[in-house]
């Protein structure tokens, strides 16, 4: 890696591997050299389209390309194991979506082979690095509206999707918590960290996997959190952080919002709006720096997207699967889970 361009290699060839890249390629400090797919044509054609030098039918050969700094691993989370372990294990530094493996197991293996072989590994949790985003977590750092007494946040679609669809697929780790849900329970994550207690309920599908889910977690402090995610309807994807002090809302896409409001006892709300040159707010460009910056300072791993972090997620993804008894192939018994 030089200081004056990230060479990237994209692994999988499908919607947001089209859209991180189409974002990658408008940095000018970023340079995306190869991408991988199962099928060699399918890599041929996303090279095609975005001026990828190297095209690969398979995983392991973008592996073991020694001019790739960092891979970004954009397979359905069922395959994230494999993938970024076979990029770790290769030599390479990863960028993995979101839900970061299929379970906490598997992230804690993912982990370890970084540990291990001495290199940066993070979930793409976009959410996470949007200035936004960040802006809101500092406020409630410094207590600006108090001490956090509840949290709401709900992620759905309308679907309907059909039983062939890869978010009905168990063998794909379908269903909407691991998908959509990933984002409420992060949200809560971030402004309070790990839950003590993680109740949920479910609506199944004949496949086996969860329609709609919907989850109360709790803390010792006395904190609840109410979450939501469904493919069954396309809710208003709001989130509200409620404190002893005030409370502040993001009135739709609360994962990547372009304005949140504040208000706290005595005062006018107070509107906080995205910073124009930050870019559209479905932008992944915020990680994608991040990434950088963090390989050109030699970090192992983000502060703003802790490893810790994500296993931690994991831990409250697999305990709320377990409380509505969602399992995926290859996943036996309640030892695959990690219930909170």
């Amino acid at each position: 890696m030089t200081e004056q361009s990230v060479r990237w290699g994209i692994l999988a060839t499908g919607g947001i591997a089209a859209a991180f890249t189409a974002d990658l390629v408008d940095l000018p400090d970023a340079e995306v050299v190869a991408v991988a797919s199962r099928s060699e044509a399918s890599a041929k054609v996303f090279a095609e389209r975005f001026g990828i030098e190297r095209a690969y039918g398979d995983w392991g050969a973008l592996a073991e390309d020694a001019d790739i700094d960092v891979v970004y691993v954009a397979t359905p989370h069922s395959a994230h194991r494999t993938a970024a372990g076979l990029c770790l294990e290769a030599g390479r530094n990863v960028l993995c979506e979101k839900a970061f493996t299929l379970n906490a197991r598997e992230a804690e293996e993912l982990v370890a082979l970084a540990k291990e072989h001495g290199r940066f590994l993070m979930e793409a949790m976009w959410m996470y690095c949007n200035p936004l985003i960040r802006r809101l977590k500092g406020l409630v750092d410094d207590g600006a509206i108090g001490e956090i007494r509840t949290v709401q946040a709900d992620f759905g679609l309308a679907g309907p999707f059909p039983p062939a669809h890869r978010l009905r697929d168990p063998a794909q780790g379908g269903g909407a918590l691991l998908d959509l849900g990933v984002y409420p329970v992060s949200f809560a994550h971030l402004l309070l960290g790990e839950p003590s207690d993680v109740t949920a309920k479910a609506v199944l599908s004949e496949e086996g996997v969860d329609l709609q889910t919907g989850a109360l977690l709790s803390w010792d402090s006395g904190a609840l959190a109410s979450l939501h995610c469904s493919l069954t309807g396309g809710t208003a994807t709001t989130a509200s952080v409620t404190g002893s002090l005030g409370r502040i809302d993001i009135p739709n896409g609360f994962f990547h919002p372009d304005r949140f409001v504040l208000h706290r006892d005595g005062r006018d709300p107070e509107e906080f709006v995205a910073d124009p040159a930050d870019g559209p707010r479905n932008s992944l460009k915020h990680e994608a720096r991040e990434v950088m910056r963090a390989l050109r300072a030699g970090e192992s791993q983000s502060p703003l997207v802790p490893l810790e972090g994500t296993l931690a997620v994991m831990r409250t993804l697999d305990a709320i699967r377990d409380r509505v008894g969602v399992r995926y192939p290859g996943e036996i018994g309640e030892s695959e889970l990690t219930p909170a």
